[in-house]
Protein backbone atom coordinates (compact mmCIF):
# COMPACT_ATOMS: atom_id res chain seq x y z
CA UNK A 1 0.00 0.00 0.00
CA UNK A 2 2.83 2.20 1.11
CA UNK A 3 4.79 1.90 -2.25
CA UNK A 4 1.35 2.38 -4.45
CA UNK A 5 1.23 5.90 -2.45
CA UNK A 6 4.63 6.74 -3.05
CA UNK A 7 4.24 5.94 -6.48
CA UNK A 8 1.28 7.83 -7.18
CA UNK A 9 3.10 10.74 -5.50
CA UNK A 10 5.92 10.36 -7.69
CA UNK A 11 4.06 9.90 -11.21
CA UNK A 12 1.54 13.27 -9.48
CA UNK A 13 5.19 15.20 -9.14
CA UNK A 14 6.49 14.11 -12.79
CA UNK A 15 3.42 15.15 -14.39
CA UNK A 16 3.39 18.17 -12.55
CA UNK A 17 6.82 18.99 -13.82
CA UNK A 18 6.84 17.68 -17.40
CA UNK A 19 3.47 19.48 -17.75
CA UNK A 20 4.68 22.65 -16.40
CA UNK A 21 8.04 22.53 -19.31
CA UNK A 22 5.43 21.58 -21.98
CA UNK A 23 2.66 25.00 -21.22
CA UNK A 24 5.82 27.00 -21.50
CA UNK A 25 6.59 25.89 -24.68
CA UNK A 26 3.23 25.16 -26.32
CA UNK A 27 0.86 27.82 -23.92
CA UNK A 28 -2.62 26.58 -22.87
CA UNK A 29 -2.74 24.43 -25.71
CA UNK A 30 -0.60 21.62 -23.94
CA UNK A 31 -2.53 17.99 -24.81
CA UNK A 32 -2.32 15.32 -21.91
CA UNK A 33 -2.01 13.34 -24.52
CA UNK A 34 2.00 14.78 -25.50
CA UNK A 35 2.48 15.35 -21.89
CA UNK A 36 1.63 11.70 -20.92
CA UNK A 37 4.22 10.65 -23.27
CA UNK A 38 6.99 13.21 -22.14
CA UNK A 39 6.42 11.94 -19.27
CA UNK A 40 7.08 8.15 -19.54
CA UNK A 41 3.33 7.62 -18.50
CA UNK A 42 0.06 6.49 -19.94
CA UNK A 43 -2.75 8.65 -21.02
CA UNK A 44 -4.86 7.12 -18.69
CA UNK A 45 -2.44 7.33 -15.49
CA UNK A 46 -2.46 11.37 -16.18
CA UNK A 47 -6.27 11.01 -16.62
CA UNK A 48 -6.31 9.56 -13.09
CA UNK A 49 -4.36 13.16 -11.50
CA UNK A 50 -5.67 15.19 -13.74
CA UNK A 51 -9.54 14.83 -15.80
CA UNK A 52 -9.26 17.44 -17.93
CA UNK A 53 -6.93 19.74 -19.70
CA UNK A 54 -7.86 22.79 -17.48
CA UNK A 55 -7.16 20.66 -14.58
CA UNK A 56 -3.85 20.04 -14.91
CA UNK A 57 -3.37 23.46 -16.17
CA UNK A 58 -4.89 24.78 -12.84
CA UNK A 59 -2.51 22.04 -11.02
CA UNK A 60 0.53 23.85 -12.69
CA UNK A 61 -0.26 27.24 -12.11
CA UNK A 62 -1.86 26.42 -8.47
CA UNK A 63 1.75 25.74 -7.44
CA UNK A 64 3.32 28.63 -8.87
CA UNK A 65 0.49 31.09 -7.90
CA UNK A 66 1.77 29.73 -4.42
CA UNK A 67 5.14 30.28 -4.92
CA UNK A 68 4.29 33.82 -5.54
CA UNK A 69 2.15 33.85 -2.60
CA UNK A 70 4.79 33.09 -0.38
CA UNK A 71 7.31 35.82 -2.09
CA UNK A 72 4.32 38.38 -1.53
CA UNK A 73 4.30 37.18 1.90
CA UNK A 74 8.59 37.86 2.07
CA UNK A 75 8.76 41.14 0.82
CA UNK A 76 5.87 42.54 3.06
CA UNK A 77 8.08 43.25 5.38
CA UNK A 78 10.34 45.12 3.30
CA UNK A 79 11.10 48.94 4.58
CA UNK A 80 9.84 50.34 1.20
CA UNK A 81 6.51 49.47 -0.10
CA UNK A 82 7.11 50.66 -3.79
CA UNK A 83 10.26 48.52 -3.92
CA UNK A 84 8.56 45.83 -2.63
CA UNK A 85 5.28 45.69 -4.64
CA UNK A 86 7.56 46.43 -7.94
CA UNK A 87 10.01 43.17 -6.93
CA UNK A 88 6.56 41.11 -6.76
CA UNK A 89 5.67 42.40 -10.18
CA UNK A 90 8.77 41.72 -11.62
CA UNK A 91 8.65 38.37 -10.65
CA UNK A 92 4.81 37.34 -11.59
CA UNK A 93 5.64 39.13 -14.99
CA UNK A 94 8.98 36.94 -15.11
CA UNK A 95 6.52 33.85 -14.76
CA UNK A 96 3.77 34.76 -16.91
CA UNK A 97 6.24 35.29 -19.53
CA UNK A 98 7.78 31.69 -19.35
CA UNK A 99 4.39 30.13 -18.77
CA UNK A 100 2.22 31.09 -21.63
CA UNK A 101 -0.43 29.39 -20.40
CA UNK A 102 -0.61 31.11 -17.08
CA UNK A 103 -1.64 34.50 -18.54
CA UNK A 104 -4.22 32.85 -20.75
CA UNK A 105 -5.81 31.77 -17.44
CA UNK A 106 -5.53 34.81 -16.15
CA UNK A 107 -6.83 36.78 -18.83
CA UNK A 108 -10.47 35.66 -18.74
CA UNK A 109 -10.82 35.25 -15.18
CA UNK A 110 -13.24 37.81 -13.38
CA UNK A 111 -11.57 39.66 -10.08
CA UNK A 112 -13.79 37.97 -6.89
CA UNK A 113 -16.57 38.77 -6.20
CA UNK A 114 -16.94 40.42 -9.60
CA UNK A 115 -20.87 40.09 -11.60
CA UNK A 116 -20.81 39.90 -15.17
CA UNK A 117 -24.01 39.78 -17.29
CA UNK A 118 -24.61 36.25 -16.90
CA UNK A 119 -25.60 37.63 -13.07
CA UNK A 120 -22.56 35.88 -11.42
CA UNK A 121 -19.20 35.49 -12.65
CA UNK A 122 -17.19 35.03 -9.74
CA UNK A 123 -13.84 33.65 -9.82
CA UNK A 124 -13.37 30.34 -7.80
CA UNK A 125 -11.88 30.82 -4.14
CA UNK A 126 -9.05 28.71 -4.83
CA UNK A 127 -8.24 29.56 -8.65
CA UNK A 128 -4.66 31.24 -9.46
CA UNK A 129 -6.32 34.30 -9.97
CA UNK A 130 -7.62 34.65 -5.92
CA UNK A 131 -4.89 33.65 -5.04
CA UNK A 132 -2.66 36.10 -6.69
CA UNK A 133 -4.20 38.54 -5.46
CA UNK A 134 -4.43 38.05 -2.65
CA UNK A 135 -1.07 37.69 -2.11
CA UNK A 136 -0.71 41.01 -3.69
CA UNK A 137 -3.41 42.65 -1.81
CA UNK A 138 -1.35 43.90 1.63
CA UNK A 139 1.88 44.88 -0.59
CA UNK A 140 -0.37 47.12 -2.86
CA UNK A 141 -2.13 48.15 0.14
CA UNK A 142 0.84 49.05 1.98
CA UNK A 143 2.07 51.18 -0.95
CA UNK A 144 -1.41 53.10 -1.58
CA UNK A 145 -1.29 53.88 2.34
CA UNK A 146 2.28 55.55 1.83
CA UNK A 147 1.88 57.29 -1.76
CA UNK A 148 3.59 55.00 -3.75
CA UNK A 149 0.89 53.59 -5.68
CA UNK A 150 -2.33 55.19 -7.24
CA UNK A 151 -4.94 54.71 -4.57
CA UNK A 152 -7.51 53.58 -7.68
CA UNK A 153 -5.20 50.66 -8.61
CA UNK A 154 -6.84 47.05 -7.84
CA UNK A 155 -5.00 43.88 -7.36
CA UNK A 156 -7.13 43.00 -10.48
CA UNK A 157 -5.78 45.71 -12.67
CA UNK A 158 -2.44 44.90 -12.04
CA UNK A 159 -2.77 41.00 -11.96
CA UNK A 160 -5.21 41.64 -15.64
CA UNK A 161 -2.18 44.34 -16.99
CA UNK A 162 0.88 41.62 -16.11
CA UNK A 163 -1.34 39.04 -17.92
CA UNK A 164 -2.12 41.28 -20.77
CA UNK A 165 1.82 42.44 -20.55
CA UNK A 166 2.59 38.50 -21.11
CA UNK A 167 0.12 37.61 -23.82
CA UNK A 168 1.17 40.95 -26.18
CA UNK A 169 4.83 39.68 -25.51
CA UNK A 170 4.57 35.90 -26.42
CA UNK A 171 5.83 35.93 -29.92
CA UNK A 172 8.02 38.65 -29.69
CA UNK A 173 11.54 38.08 -30.84
CA UNK A 174 12.73 39.24 -26.93
CA UNK A 175 9.36 38.22 -24.80
CA UNK A 176 10.94 38.87 -21.45
CA UNK A 177 13.10 42.06 -22.30
CA UNK A 178 9.84 43.50 -23.86
CA UNK A 179 7.87 42.20 -21.24
CA UNK A 180 10.57 44.02 -18.80
CA UNK A 181 10.05 47.19 -20.51
CA UNK A 182 6.07 47.80 -20.87
CA UNK A 183 6.21 46.83 -17.37
CA UNK A 184 8.38 49.65 -16.79
CA UNK A 185 6.31 51.53 -18.32
CA UNK A 186 3.43 50.50 -16.42
CA UNK A 187 4.71 50.91 -13.36
CA UNK A 188 5.40 54.78 -14.36
CA UNK A 189 1.77 55.34 -14.36
CA UNK A 190 1.42 53.35 -11.36
CA UNK A 191 3.59 54.31 -9.28
CA UNK A 192 5.52 57.82 -10.69
CA UNK A 193 8.56 58.31 -8.64
CA UNK A 194 8.90 61.29 -6.52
Amino acid sequence: MTGRRSDAERNYRRILTVAEAEIAELGAAASIERVARTAGLGSATVRRHFPTRQALLEAVFAERAQALQARAAELTGESDSRAALLSWLRDFTDYAVSARGFADVLAYEPPAGADGDDGDTEAAPASCGTTLEAALAPLLARAQREGAARPEASCHDLVTAVAGIALATEHHRDPAAQAARLLELFVAGLSPRG
